[in-house]
């Protein structure tokens, strides 16, 4: 099941990583780009719903970026900016931007922005609970349920599986994982392979003989959707079982 995909392009890697981390939460699928250089990339190879574009880039002009992509490609733009005069807004929405919101803004308003923004187009929004065979993820309480049992994680936990089970079993490198399911900017790859590990203890049969969270060599993780849709009523009440005896009630995450 697909979810709208949205693309920041921001200079201020605060500010990128934590707009990316309140969209994440919201069910978004988010990819984030630094500069026009990163940002031009990005956008031919994923072709997000929607682009989050700053004005003022380290390498260039936001709002040419913004008339590139108006000519080019049908996307939904959303421009932020500090500048905040009239001439400068209307600029912005000649150049080709759907909605334009000044610095500061409140999280509330932006992520309201966004949603209004991704109704116009054909992809729904992102629903509040996500089917993928055996494993449910529930995006308003931050639950997760496996194979009937319930499974208590970290935020960081939830938010590593979310973005697995997002790819479709397409693998990932430690980079984007690390891009799109840590709200933080970390250069640490290890911290990827530490959590995936404290991932595997909670949700693996045998966590020393992984099937679900598995390693692709020279590349990264993959969730396999194969096990998901065909898991086997055996393995499933031995996981249950499993589970019972360490987590016998399902208890609701808090973000920390």
């Amino acid at each position: 099941m697909g979810s709208v995909s949205v693309q920041i392009v921001e200079g201020n890697p605060h500010l990128r990583s934590l707009l990316g981390w309140h969209l994440q939460q919201a069910g978004y699928t988010v990819y984030q780009s630094a500069d026009l250089h990163q940002a031009r990339d990005v956008f031919q190879n994923r072709q997000p719903t929607l682009v989050i574009l700053d004005s003022e880039l380290p390498d260039g002009d936001g709002i040419d970026f913004c008339r590139w992509l108006q000519q080019q490609h049908q996307v939904l733009i959303l421009m932020l900016s500090a500048r905040n005069s009239e001439a400068d807004i209307v600029e912005g929405l000649r150049a080709g931007a759907d909605d334009y919101l000044t610095k500061p803004f409140g999280i509330q308003e932006f992520l309201a922005r966004v949603a209004a923004l991704t109704r116009r187009s054909r992809t729904s929004i992102p629903p509040a609970h996500l089917d993928y065979g055996d494993l449910k993820i529930d995006l308003v309480q931050r639950r997760v349920r496996f194979k009937g049992a319930f499974i208590e994680l970290t935020p960081q936990e939830f938010s590593l599986l979310f973005v697995l089970a997002q790819a479709g079993g397409m693998p990932l490198s430690r980079s984007e994982l690390l891009q799109r399911a840590w709200p933080d900017s970390i250069d640490n790859p290890r911290t990827v392979d530490t959590h995936v590990l404290s991932l595997r203890k909670k949700i693996e049969t045998d966590p020393r003989q992984p099937g679900l969270i598995q390693t692709v060599r020279n590349v990264g993780y993959r969730l396999s959707m194969e096990i998901l849709s065909h898991g086997s009523s055996d393995s499933q009440t031995e996981f249950v079982n499993r589970k019972k005896t360490t987590n016998p009630a399902p208890q609701r995450m808090a973000m920390k």
